[in-house]
């Protein structure tokens, strides 16, 4: 089908209450990105002419994480089959595919909705394609009750199936595509006759078979059509998630010491030849090139890796960091919005942030850019080649100016010139002697307590 006539309805109005949450069931991250951007994102493969989002409660928080769909208010959760014929008036008149999805699921693939609209044009009289799926348990799933040429012949609900059919391996997962033309005539044919009160989206088996059309079915992994419905489900698809992200950088070249302590986010770019070890975090927002090392105990957010560097153990680069070529930041270092070049040297014990430090530079164990003043934030810039000695401040905005040197212990308040030293400490003083007679008196007045008491 020309992708035109294609229509994406994805609904997300069900309350969540599994969740315990004030943030909406569809919003809570899978990867550092909600769980509906997941989905919404493989929808705009389909380039769908126009993508609906039925929504009840939290409507509000919904449409300002998804600005680019269309927002339908179901006002009373009256079933699956009522929330598609809330789309109604805002679809009109569409006799392409409707492919109706659920924001709780976010990992269908492309693939998968590709397959099932093919389906619906497999024959001239297919009107509905619904997918299943073969879970390990089927528990108490809806099954798919197949002829012998593999047409579906009817969605039976566990409560209302027998022995035969509860044995059936094939599961209903709720998703359909549709042919537009008869959906919503099809819809208003629904009932409402059961416990529920409820119309349900999975009776238009029935109302299309009775029309004469076929309905056909197409199968999807167990993972494909993963829910996420409480805390634990949200947990089973970070696993997931996760799982499937470290075997991409694994295939791509990248080496994982530990796999399972390593997190991705959904837009994590690792190069060839990177290096990763155990217990590292990457945040959302991280490139690392090519032949880069993160060592144990790192967490890194909004950042960029030049190729070659060195960044850990026990790092933490936080958003707008940019660590040149070659680099090397050590332990218990912390840099945040700030531009390393290539060859910087920042070992241990230090925090850079706001800053800007020229190529080969060397920062000595204990320096801080003292950036913040309680109300504003400056810049410090530091120039290639130049020598920062341990424990010093830089108190911004400052400047050091490339190959200049800066003692160790120093408060640096001023700019240093290019190649100059700065030193600024109180001047040490010694007294020959002092340290024995101290102790010889403190020890005397220790001893003539001891007699008092």
């Amino acid at each position: 089908m020309p992708a035109q006539d294609i229509t994406a309805i994805i609904l997300a109005a069900g309350k969540g209450t599994r969740m315990k949450s004030d943030l909406h069931k569809v919003l809570h991250p899978i990867g550092g990105k909600p769980i509906l951007r997941h989905l919404l994102d493989t929808v705009s493969g389909l380039a769908p002419a126009r993508t609906l989002l039925v929504v009840g409660m939290g409507r509000d928080q919904v449409a300002a994480a998804a600005p680019d769909v269309e927002i339908v208010t179901q006002a009373e959760q009256l079933g699956t089959g009522h929330a598609v014929l809330e789309t109604r008036d805002a679809v009109g008149p569409h006799t392409g595919d409707v492919i109706v999805l659920y924001g709780d699921v976010p990992f269908i693939p492309l693939s998968v909705m590709q397959a099932m609209i093919a389906a619906r044009h497999a024959t001239p009289d297919t009107g509905l394609v619904v997918l299943g799926f073969r879970p390990a348990d089927p528990g108490r799933y809806g099954r798919l009750v197949q002829d012998a040429d593999g047409a579906l012949e009817r969605i039976v609900e566990y409560k209302d199936a027998n022995a035969e059919e509860r044995a059936i391996g094939l599961c209903n997962s709720g998703m359909m595509v549709i042919d537009g033309a008869h959906l919503y005539g099809w819809l208003d044919q629904l009932e409402n006759d059961n416990a529920a009160g409820e119309y349900y989206l999975t009776d238009l088996v029935a109302v299309a078979r009775q029309e004469g059309h076929g309905v056909a079915v197409v199968e999807a992994t167990e993972d494909d059509v993963l829910g996420v419905n409480s805390r634990a489900d949200l947990a089973l698809a970070e696993r997931f998630f996760q799982a499937k992200k470290r075997q991409e950088a694994m295939d791509a070249g990248v080496t994982l010491t530990d796999p399972d302590s390593v997190y991705f986010s959904h837009d994590t770019v690792l190069g060839r030849d990177v290096s990763v070890e155990p217990n590292v975090v990457f945040a959302p927002g991280v490139t690392v090139e090519d032949g880069v090392t993160i060592k144990a105990f790192s967490h890194l957010e909004g950042t960029t890796v030049r190729a070659g560097a060195s960044v850990g153990p026990f790092a933490r680069l936080r958003p707008g960091a940019d660590i040149g070529a070659g680099a090397k930041i050590g332990n218990f270092v912390e840099i945040k919005k700030a531009t390393l070049d290539a060859g910087v040297k920042v070992s241990h014990l230090s925090y850079i942030g706001d800053a800007t430090i020229g190529a080969d530079a060397n920062i000595g164990a204990g320096t801080i850019t003292c950036n913040y003043d309680g109300f504003l934030k400056f810049q410090t810039t530091i120039g290639a080649g130049a020598f920062i000695g341990s424990n010093t401040a830089l108190v911004a905005p400052v400047n050091v100016g490339a190959g200049a040197m800066v003692g160790a212990g120093s408060v640096i308040t001023a700019d240093v010139p290019d190649d100059a030293l700065a030193v600024a400490r109180g001047r040490q003083e010694g007294r020959e002697g002092f340290a024995k007679t101290f102790r010889e008196r403190q020890a005397a007045k220790k001893a003539e307590q001891k007699k008092g008491n």
